[in-house]
């Protein structure tokens, strides 16, 4: 934090009458709120007048700001872009946020090659392929595509042969033919459920007619394929083949189970989002439904956090701008429940990324209105099924760290980071760094750190040194001006360490506790610190702060969350430690002597307590060790003779 202080009566003086996104830091330089404005000095100064309008959600962030920055956009839309894109990136405390971040699948089949495609994918482009979707669940989308093989053999694979080594030509008939120098299949050809155009068995028409139907099939017209397959079968029965009817069979009812999961809604034939709401309390769920071609393919329900004090219309207007920042497709309408601020300029950002006009449509009455409302019934059936578990979760976490607040008597914690030291007897020691927001592990924050300038398996040293290089670190960062990154969306990248934490827990008592502290002091920084200090069953029985062991309740939540950060940087730390082992980086010092292989390193690490009983043992007791002779005795002492 910059020891300068901010002058807000002559900064709000510096507002320019312009549009841009103004940043709200709190005193660790923190974003706690990222807001846009048409003209940043008449918005910006409004925070800090006088009002009894303001809610109390404001007015905490408000006593919360330590200084602010801004950035000026040449207009209302660039600024509605950066703010959503800081706040998907910052995450600040005082924003509504949408707390799901899911990718959906879709069915993509690649039109534009000769011989096209079928697979699931992730991301849409705009390329050539036709895109089915977005569907609420992978499986759904790998048994239609398994369908769509049994039905009409068309490939998957990405074979580079079949558009590559193909020739084709004329044949006698005047049709396409086609020969191919590969000498077999793969198994889909075997299994028939694919033509296998990599071996010129079926030519580019043939294949062109089986395309078109499985597009038909996609855009929900069953009902000419089920009178085929129905048809088919009576045929196949009557000629006493009553195995092939009886898969034909199967492949109807396949068919029927997908129609029955597409639900008609005579919505004209478009691609439409239904967006509805649901609230108790602070509790916010919004439901979506996905209505392709005039069908509803799916539905899928979203929590929202950070929602008191908002007004509904807020809510949908946030949801919308940072659910479709990170789905690759906007339909052509959006179907809302109310009226929200920049509906006209949500709807061009949206316009401009789908690449075509898309409508954001508020209705009072008929049919999409009684969608709305079905979507809303929705949303309070998940809202009120969930309640509980909401209930539990926010108990879980939130509730876990204001007991701890509580228990060490302080206020304000909101993010925790414990560290972790994993060593194999020798050297090459790895540390851990984990985080926790809001009684939540926050992994993208995780850090690994590879012991530099400490020899042996001690842990203290060990410490010292990840800490040290931790908050140094930060500290270099927070002292970079901002400047060399040209705007505040490049810093968002940047600057990972210089976010201090609120407490920090320590895998251990006194000890570990002083090694924090003497880091901290040296380095100038005041942050609590707090050991978890274990029993000799190597269970967490207390708290160490301020020179004093807290006792602490095993049945309280607090604990269960001590217990669940202390677990997940060990595990944390043991995995790196296992990964880097896996590649050949770390090993033991026993993997350096000459003769000694990994059954004899194991069977000495095992018999010994430690490399030190090693480097002091002589031949007579190295021999001792299941699998050791005295050639390789002699090669172990030897080894650390030399090294003295």
């Amino acid at each position: 934090m910059s020891t300068v202080r901010f002058d807000f009566e002559e900064e709000l003086k510096k507002l320019p009458g312009k549009p841009g996104v103004y940043i709200m830091h709190d005193e660790d330089d923190n974003i706690i709120y990222v807001g846009k404005a048409v003209i940043l000095k008449n918005r910006v100064r409004s925070y800090f007048r006088e009002s009894t309008n303001k809610t109390l959600k404001i007015r905490t962030m408000v006593s919360k700001i330590a200084w602010f920055e801004y950035v000026v956009t040449d207009s209302e839309l660039e600024a509605l872009v950066l703010e959503n894109n800081l706040i998907k990136e910052n995450q600040p405390k005082y924003n509504t946020l949408l707390k799901d971040d899911k990718t959906y699948p879709y069915i993509k089949v690649t039109t534009g090659e000769d011989y096209p495609r079928i697979f699931m994918t992730r991301k849409v482009k705009k390329d050539n392929a036709k895109y089915y979707g977005p569907y609420t669940s992978a499986g759904s989308v790998k048994d239609t595509i398994e369908l769509l093989c049994k039905l009409y053999k068309v490939r998957t694979c990405s074979n580079k042969y079949v558009e590559k080594d193909i020739y084709e030509g004329e044949g006698e008939d005047g049709s396409d033919s086609v020969m191919n120098n590969l000498d077999r299949a793969c198994l889909y050809y075997h299994i028939h459920q694919c033509k296998a155009p990599c071996l010129g068995n079926v030519s580019k028409d043939e294949y062109r007619e089986a395309i078109n139907g499985a597009l038909d099939f996609l855009n929900g017209n069953y009902r000419p394929l089920i009178s085929r397959l129905t048809e088919r079968m009576n045929e196949q029965a009557e000629a006493l083949e009553f195995e092939e009817a009886a898969s034909t069979r199967d492949l109807i009812e396949s068919v029927r189970a997908v129609a029955q999961k597409q639900k008609i809604t005579d919505t004209g034939g478009e691609d439409k989002d239904i967006i509805a709401m649901a609230r108790d309390g602070a509790s916010v769920i919004v439901q979506v439904f996905f209505v392709r071609d005039g069908k509803i393919i799916g539905r899928e329900h979203y929590y929202m956090k950070h929602t008191e004090d908002t007004e509904d219309a807020e809510i949908i207007r946030n949801f919308v701008m940072q659910f479709y920042a990170g789905t690759p497709y906007v339909p052509k309408e959006l179907i809302i429940p109310v009226e929200t601020e920049d509906m006209e300029l949500c709807a061009d950002w949206l316009s401009a990324k789908r690449g075509s006009r898309v409508r954001l449509t508020v209705p009072v009455k008929g049919k999409k209105e009684k969608l709305v409302e079905l979507a809303e019934k929705n949303a309070e059936i998940v809202l009120r099924q969930d309640i509980e578990k909401i209930k539990r979760n926010k108990a879980r976490t939130e509730g876990a760290v204001a007991e701890l607040m509580e228990l060490l008597d302080i206020e304000g914690i909101s993010r925790m980071e414990a560290y972790d030291i994993s060593n194999i007897s020798g050297y090459d020691s790895v540390g851990s760094m984990v985080v926790y927001e809001d009684g939540r592990p926050k992994k993208n924050d995780y850090r690994k750190f590879r012991i530099k300038s400490v020899e042996g398996p001690n842990d203290y040293a060990s410490m010292n040194e990840v800490l040290t290089r931790r908050f140094r670190h930060g500290l270099e960062e927070k002292e970079t001006d901002i400047k060399e990154y040209g705007n505040v969306a490049e810093k968002a990248d940047y600057g990972k360490f210089s976010k201090f934490p609120d407490l920090i827990l320590m895998d251990g008592g006194r000890g570990q506790v002083n090694i924090a502290k003497e880091v901290l002091d040296s380095l100038g920084l005041s942050i609590p610190v707090c050991g978890m200090v274990k029993d000799d069953n190597h269970r967490t029985r207390g708290l160490y702060f301020n020179n004093v062991e807290i006792p602490i309740s095993r049945n309280s939540e607090a604990f269960r969350l001590i217990t669940r950060i202390q677990d997940e940087a060990h595990r944390f730390a043991i995995e790196f430690h296992r990964s880097l082992r896996s590649k050949g980086q770390v090993h033991s010092v026993l993997d350096d002597i000459k003769g000694i292989g990994a059954t004899r390193r194991r069977a000495l690490m095992k018999h010994f307590d430690s490399i030190e009983e090693i480097k002091t043992a002589d031949v007579d007791t190295i021999m001792q060790v299941p699998s050791m002779d005295r050639r390789s005795a002699e090669s172990v002492v030897r080894f650390f003779a030399e090294r003295k």
